[in-house]
Formats: C-alpha cells, structure tokens, sequence
C-alpha cells in the first residue's frame, strides 16, 4: 500500500509567527529547526513510501532545501494543514492510497503512531481516515488543566464512541472529570495528537466544503469532517515510555527540549 506523508507548515502561525524555523536543541546539544525535526520523525516511518514538506513560505522551502527535503509550493490561501495536504497531493499529480498529514509541528511523534494509523485504515474499510489518541495520565491531564487555566492551548483532547468512532474534538479538556489522578494513574480523557492518515478521495473532499461552525469555533481543522457526516477512526496509540508533545506556544520549546533530554534524543 503506498503511502506519501506531507508535512504542512506555514510561517504565520497566529500563535506562533515563523514556528517551522524555531531551533530546538536535542539531548546532544545539537540545534535543528522544528522542520528538521518533524522531517527526521518522518524519515523514521517504515511504511512511508514517499516524504514531502507543502510550504507557501520561501524561508521554510529553502530551510527544508538545505536539509535534503523534498518541497512542495502550496498556495498561501490554504486554511490549515489538512487543505494544504489537499493541495499538495493535487500538485504532485500521482496516486497514493494513503496520505498522512504529520503536522510540523509535532517532532516528538513515535513512527509506531502513524505506523497505528495507516493499519488501522486497513482494517477499518468504514473510516475514511485516521488520527491517533493517547490516554492520558495524571501527570499530562494535570498539564493540559494548568494550561487552559492560565489561557494557553496545550493540547486537544477527544471523545470516540463505538468502535472508536470519533465523536468530537476540543480545546477544552473534554469529557469532564472533576477527579484528581495520580501522575501515572490512567484517567478517562484522551489526548489528541495532531496527526492524519486520510483515504484520497476523502482529503479532496475536505478542501471543497466551507468551514464550518464547529471548526470556527474551536479553530480545529478535523472538525470539519464531523460536520460533514465523514467517519473518523480514533486510533488508540501507545507512548511505550516516549514522551509527547505539541509546539503550539513558544513556553513549549523548553518543555520539549526537556522531554527530549529526558529522552535522549539527539
């Protein structure tokens, strides 16, 4: 089964202006740009047939250039990650069976979750796409709570009904649980990791329907799927002792060049 893997990145970020090229320092020492980074998590994916970056940013084509990526120009009038993927997969002009959206904003992704996704699509004929959700521990649930406290977006957490059909998406730390946990008790909520396999015909699809009230609301791309009656597979992924996190505020880049000293990722 063939399988392209795009990495959407864009340079102005509304919480982030100029993410992709942010240096984060692994447990060696050594700097590399959050694009190298999620380009060197991609390279590590054993079913990947094919490794792309969609830009429309000059800056992150040549940053993507100088590391040996392959890059595709996307148009600057791409919404999110997943119309960029779209379009992407347009301009290249060949056929996959499956296209993986790894958000280039997320270098710590384990290859086993996105390894997850593409057999979950295989077993699942009735999805129409894929996106891995990790339970939470105390330790990650008590993170994602200080976060929205204080204002900030930390994570997305998910709610899946029968056979792990998606049901929805939030910001917020849904379903509501007023209990504490211990830091590696299991808790009832989901983190969401912000990553996609999609069947073709599905990703082209998304690109023609407007944005919805949900997705406006939440500012969350994989909603737009719900609103338009399309099957989501949640896939529940394993961490296997790895650390996850998202870049989505600049106080993250010393919360995963700790987790990645912890790690000992280079």
């Amino acid at each position: 089964m063939s399988v392209l893997i795009v990495i959407p990145a864009r340079y102005g970020s509304t919480r982030y202006e100029g993410k992709p090229l942010v240096p984060l320092t692994g447990a060696t020492g050594i700097k590399k740009t959050l694009i190298e980074r999620s380009w060197d998590a991609a390279m590590t994916v054993n079913c990947a047939s094919r490794v792309v970056v969609a830009t429309d940013d000059d800056r992150i084509r040549l940053e993507a250039e100088r590391f040996g990526a392959e890059v595709v120009m996307t148009s600057d009038a791409c919404k999110n990650g997943t119309e960029r993927c779209a379009e992407a997969v347009a301009n290249l002009g060949e056929s996959f069976e499956i296209v993986v959206n790894l958000q280039g904003d997320a270098p710590l992704t384990p290859a086993w979750f996105i390894e997850d996704l593409v057999e979950g699509l295989r077993q699942n004929p009735w999805a129409e796409l894929a996106t891995p959700v990790l339970r939470c521990e105390g330790e990650m649930l008590a993170s994602l709570r200080e976060d929205r406290h204080h204002g900030r977006v930390g994570g997305t957490t998910a709610v899946f009904g029968a056979g792990n059909r998606g049901l929805y998406f939030s910001k917020e730390v849904i379903p509501y649980t007023g209990q504490s946990y211990l830091p590696h008790e299991p808790t009832p909520v989901f983190h969401h990791v912000g990553v996609y396999a999609y069947r073709p015909d599905t990703l082209a699809d998304y690109a023609t329907w407007p944005v919805g009230p949900l997705e406006t609301l939440e500012g969350l791309e994989q909603l737009r799927f719900l609103e338009n009656g399309r099957a989501v597979l949640c896939t529940e992924v394993e961490a296997r002792g790895r650390q996850f996190w998202e870049l989505n505020n600049p106080s993250d880049v010393a919360r995963i060049e700790a987790m990645m000293a912890e790690m000992a990722l280079p």
